[in-house]
């Protein structure tokens, strides 16, 4: 009889661990009125528009849980990084290197690095680069949304796949002239007639979706869209902005939980079809809405057991630009002469720095779900990254989520750091060289021979 009952219970944990599960979580992270946005205690909370949250899902299946989280912020970098996503690794009953942390990168919204912020701090500057408070608390409550959220398991029995384009949203920032060097910028608002009036460059038109389904109930939706989110911005209006507030329609209407990544957009944004305007923030968030519907209307289902589900983990060093010595960027962080906002970069840079010369790595991550795949990379990534993605397994559903660890800052190609601008200047942090360590990571990571 023992037998008997030893070879069911084998059985039955057999077929169990085939299955997917997932459960879902949200949680509220809006910052008081008063706390600085953007890294920035100049530009404080005035109002709240609409609540900024961090959600996203757990998927459970044979081995670890694995938990895809996005937060309605500007960044979360280094130390800040590593307490999110150890935070959740022990909510969820896993390790940290299962944890995807991102954010959508709305700039009406705090950015956190607890490294400078404590490096700011002993210099007697606590708080002006985002409240630790409301960090904390941000950890806190999406924590316990994740411990409540693993109890509610639910089967997958299909996932779908589709892809919608968004059209009159994306535009490349950077506008090359004929010498091969930066002519103009085109930024996230733009009312300069003539950058406006060039092509929208290089972009990635294409929104891609995942669902999980029970049945005919879908439990969650994932979607990834390169571009910069904010429109009309930098008044002290809290909003997760355009793909956050398209996200939340989409989210009633399907009466799924609907998450939302934002793809390699480091020099992609909405300039040459945003004057900056509230009018231009509603014309944006309804095309967003518009590819993520057309996404949902246009997918197709899978089902999938455990066998088809992996998680790839590549530990890897970005090279260090090399523009900054620590003595330069301590000597920024000490003098009282210089501005706080000089301060506060120099704080934000030494860290990443600091992490570099100890040997720190950053953790590329690769879900793969069937045939399809999913990429979580660190940053502001080019979008020419994205697209090479896609062109390394041309025949398979990819998807690419930036802005994990925002430690680097935009991450350009070679090339980008030869024409010169914005992005490549002082807030990258990569060094030219990292477009081949990347290259040949996202290889490794999509299985495919060099």
């Amino acid at each position: 009889m023992k037998k008997i009952i030893f070879t069911l219970l084998f059985i039955y944990s057999s077929l169990y661990a085939e299955e997917l599960r997932i459960s879902t979580f949200v949680a509220d992270v809006t910052p008081p009125v008063g706390s600085p946005l953007c890294f920035s205690f100049i530009k404080p909370v005035k109002t709240v528009e609409e609540p900024l949250t961090a959600r996203g899902v757990v998927i459970f299946s044979d081995q670890k849980p694995i938990v895809l989280c996005v937060a309605d912020f500007v960044v979360i970098a280094n130390a800040s990084h590593d307490a999110w996503r150890a935070a959740l690794a022990e909510a969820a009953g896993t390790t940290a290197d299962r944890v995807a942390m991102h954010v959508i990168h709305n700039h009406d919204s705090p950015g956190y690095d607890q490294s400078a912020a404590t490096e700011l701090a002993r210099q007697g500057l606590p708080d002006v680069m985002a409240l630790q408070t409301a960090h904390d608390k941000a950890i806190a409550d999406t924590t316990a949304a994740v411990r409540h959220a693993v109890t509610k398991q639910t089967e997958v029995t299909q996932v779908g796949f589709g892809s919608g384009l968004v059209e009159k949203f994306a535009s490349n920032r950077r506008i090359i002239g004929e010498n091969g060097k930066l002519e103009m910028a085109r930024m996230s608002a733009s009312r300069n007639a003539e950058a406006n009036a060039k092509p929208e460059g290089t972009i990635d038109p294409e929104l891609s979706l995942i669902s999980f389904w029970n049945g005919e109930t879908p439990l969650a939706v994932m979607t990834f869209y390169a571009s910069h989110p904010q429109s009309y911005y930098g008044k002290g209006g809290v909003t997760p902005d355009t793909v956050g507030l398209a996200r939340n329609r989409r989210t009633t209407e399907t009466g799924a939980l609907h998450i939302h990544f934002d793809g390699a957009g480091g020099n992609i944004a909405a300039g040459k079809y945003n004057d900056g305007s509230p009018e231009a923030r509603t014309a944006l968030t309804n095309r967003a809405h518009a590819g993520m519907k057309a996404a949902w209307d246009q997918q197709t289902k899978t089902a999938l057991s455990g066998e088809d589900f992996e998680w790839k983990v590549l530990p890897t060093q970005l090279p260090w630009r090399g523009i900054y010595s620590e003595e330069q960027l301590l000597a920024e962080i000490l003098d009282p002469a210089t501005s706080v906002k000089n301060r506060i970069r120099a704080a934000r840079n030494a860290a990443f720095y600091r992490r570099w010369k100890e040997g720190g790595k950053i953790n590329l991550n690769c879900l793969r779900l069937g045939d399809a795949r999913v990429l979580f990379f660190p940053g502001e990534l080019f979008v020419e990254y994205q697209l090479a993605a896609k062109a390394m397994r041309p025949d398979d559903f990819v998807a690419v989520a930036a802005y994990g660890d925002g430690g680097p800052g935009y991450i350009g190609t070679a090339i980008a750091y030869e024409q010169g601008g914005y992005e490549v200047s002082r807030v990258s942090l990569t060094a030219p060289n990292v477009e081949q360590v990347l290259t040949e990571a996202t290889q490794k990571l999509l299985d495919v021979e060099n």
